[in-house]
């Protein structure tokens, strides 16, 4: 099944005259501008850019993404997009010269490009959603040709999805804040770990007896052995291995020195 046509408007980068054409994918269009602006083969490949802004027009997808009649500058080999040539090629919309004004013009380029396909939507910036919202109610109407009702409700849901945009910069924006803060914490919390593990290190040594210990230390050591056997009925079973060993070791010392 062949893909369907897509209408398109050409010109040179200087030229004021434009040329309408139907493609149905972004070779044919750079085919028929060679053609029809007889650009000569010495001077391609040819590069396509929208006439509003200069964006280079490279991607089939991308391509069949923009409304019918975008209008497209052909700009032959080492030829560059610059807004004089913007400047020299709307001259077109008024064949009096008097001046266009431009806000007007643009949001009824806006509503065009509703007209031809409301999904459009979904490609326009912030900006241009305000700038559609914003346009009173009868004239979006009659620039549409549907009821002033129809339009509100067109306004409403653009309205819509502009709270809708601004609501998933905001999550994005706590997630991000979110995220950093957990960073925070995990930073804080590994300090807090690490200064606890020097004083639990030091309590071990003295626990194992590891410590140098002078005779006062062993001394109190002694005095708790011995308040211990005088409390319990059998109080050989009441002490571990270290505190027999050291009971032992006392009782030897002292038989020694005797």
């Amino acid at each position: 099944m062949a893909a369907p046509l897509k209408r398109c408007l050409l010109r040179r980068r200087d030229g004021r005259e434009q040329h309408g054409v139907a493609a149905s994918c972004l070779r044919e269009l750079r085919d028929k501008a060679s053609v029809i602006l007889a650009i000569d083969k010495a001077r391609e490949p040819i590069t396509l850019v929208l006439a509003e802004d200069g964006t280079i027009v490279d991607d089939e997808d991308y391509f069949l993404c923009l409304p019918a009649n975008t209008k497209f500058v052909a700009l032959a080999k080492n030829e560059k997009w610059s807004s004089k040539s913007l400047d020299s090629g709307t001259a077109w919309l008024s064949e009096s010269g008097d001046e266009v004004d431009s806000g007007a013009e643009k949001w009824k380029q806006l509503a065009r490009q509703l007209k031809d396909d409301l999904s459009n939507i979904i490609l326009m910036s912030e900006a241009d959603l305000q700038v559609l919202i914003d346009v009173p109610h009868s004239d979006l109407a009659e620039e549409l040709a549907q009821s002033q009702t129809k339009i509100q409700v067109l306004q409403d849901t653009l309205q819509q999805v502009l709270d809708r945009r601004e609501e998933e910069r905001q999550s994005r924006q706590l997630l991000e804040l979110y995220l950093e803060a957990l960073k925070n914490e995990d930073s804080i919390l590994s300090k807090v770990a690490e200064s606890e593990t020097v004083p639990r290190k030091e309590m071990d040594v003295v626990d194992t007896g590891t410590s140098s210990a002078g005779p006062s230390a062993k001394t109190a050591l002694s005095d708790q052995i011995l308040a211990a056997l005088k409390e319990k009925p059998a109080p050989e079973l009441c002490l571990d291995s270290q505190d027999l060993e050291h009971s032992v070791s006392l009782g030897q010392s002292s038989r020694g020195q005797w």
